[in-house]
């Protein structure tokens, strides 16, 4: 997820803390720690304290933003999370490896990282309870919601790396060329499937949009997705959905071809044809025609088929323990004539 508007809040709150140097006061709320001997420029000095403004004027008496930093990353954090931010330190090269061997590209920035410990406070940047991270790439700058990592199917390594490659695409690819649909359901395909925004697994808006004829066409996701949670959350399905589509029906050089052409500033139509050698028309109808073709409660199946092979485990637990419970009552009642018969 990007938001152009935490970027606007972001540099006023900087300007506010520039003025008032509320961060200066007290040297127990400014204290900084370096992984690296080299101090932090001005310029990343100043952003991160703005960013510290934001996150931690909630809770000005305890909270001790605190900042760790190498020569490729600039991590963020409260005191009682630094554990988090030193995973964080850590999962970077591997991760960034990753994504320039998924897209051949090289990630040749330094990333700035902040870990929010309070869910409250991240919500009331990102403007909705939905997400669990997002990023701001003119700025390098990624945002987690550290309190939701533990929440299935999140985790802090799927997590960095789904805004690492929000990263990765706005710095290959011009903002104009890049649509919207595309961006969200290529980070979800190199993010192992997982992606910012919480999905309830159990029931699919997908499913429910294909039966009721009510599928969003791309047009509309070009530039945003919508705001109302059902179509935000439809969007987000829809996307992953039609990259996983592309990526079985014309592989992963298909995906890499789509890109090369964006970087190489094609227009998204005339990219998708030059790659595909259809119109993103023509490959949006093949995509909702493959899906009604499958059964949705085939899909569902698939799906679910963990959970499915789990409850059926515990019924049969279930029975067996109740078959069991009947046949000892049939032993202890058998047993019971025996002894009366004896007594006879």
């Amino acid at each position: 997820m990007i938001r152009q508007t935490f970027v606007e809040r972001g540099r006023s709150l900087i300007g506010i803390h520039n003025k008032n140097k509320r961060l200066n006061s007290s040297a127990k709320c400014n204290r900084v720690r370096f992984v690296s001997k080299n101090p932090l420029s001005r310029r990343y000095f100043a952003f991160l304290g703005g960013l510290a403004a934001i996150f931690f004027v909630q809770y000005p008496a305890v909270a001790q933003p605190l900042v760790l930093q190498n020569d490729d990353i600039i991590v963020a954090y409260e005191t009682s999370i630094e554990g988090a931010a030193a995973e964080v330190l850590r999962l970077y090269p591997d991760l960034k490896q990753e994504l320039e061997k998924i897209f051949a590209w090289s990630l040749d920035i330094r990333p700035q990282v902040v870990l929010v410990k309070n869910s409250r406070t991240f919500q009331r940047l990102s403007r909705s309870n939905l997400f669990v991270a997002f990023a701001v790439p003119e700025k390098n700058l990624i945002v987690i919601d550290y309190s939701r990592m533990n929440l299935h199917p999140f985790s802090l390594r799927t997590t960095f790396k789904h805004e690492l490659c929000h990263l990765m695409l706005h710095r290959h690819i011009n903002d104009q060329r890049l649509a919207k649909w595309l961006e969200e359901g290529i980070c979800q395909w190199a993010s192992d499937g997982i992606g910012e925004i919480f999905l309830e697994k159990s029931w699919s808006g997908l499913d429910a949009a294909i039966i009721a004829d009510r599928v969003l066409q791309f047009r509309r996701l070009t530039k945003n997705f919508p705001q109302d949670k059902p179509s935000l959350l439809l969007a987000y399905e829809q996307s992953k959905s039609m990259v996983n589509y592309i990526d079985r029906q014309y592989g992963k050089r298909g995906i890499l071809d789509l890109l090369g052409h964006l970087k190489n500033g094609v227009s998204t139509e005339a990219a998708t044809i030059k790659s595909l050698g259809i119109s993103t028309d023509e490959l949006e109808r093949n995509w909702l025609s493959h899906l009604e073709r499958t059964p949705r409660w085939l899909v569902y199946l698939a799906d679910n088929l963990y959970g499915i092979l789990f409850f059926m485990a515990a019924l049969l637990t279930v029975l067996g323990f109740i078959r069991r419970v009947k046949r000892r009552k049939v032993w202890e009642s058998e047993k019971e004539e025996e002894s009366n018969d004896e007594l006879r």
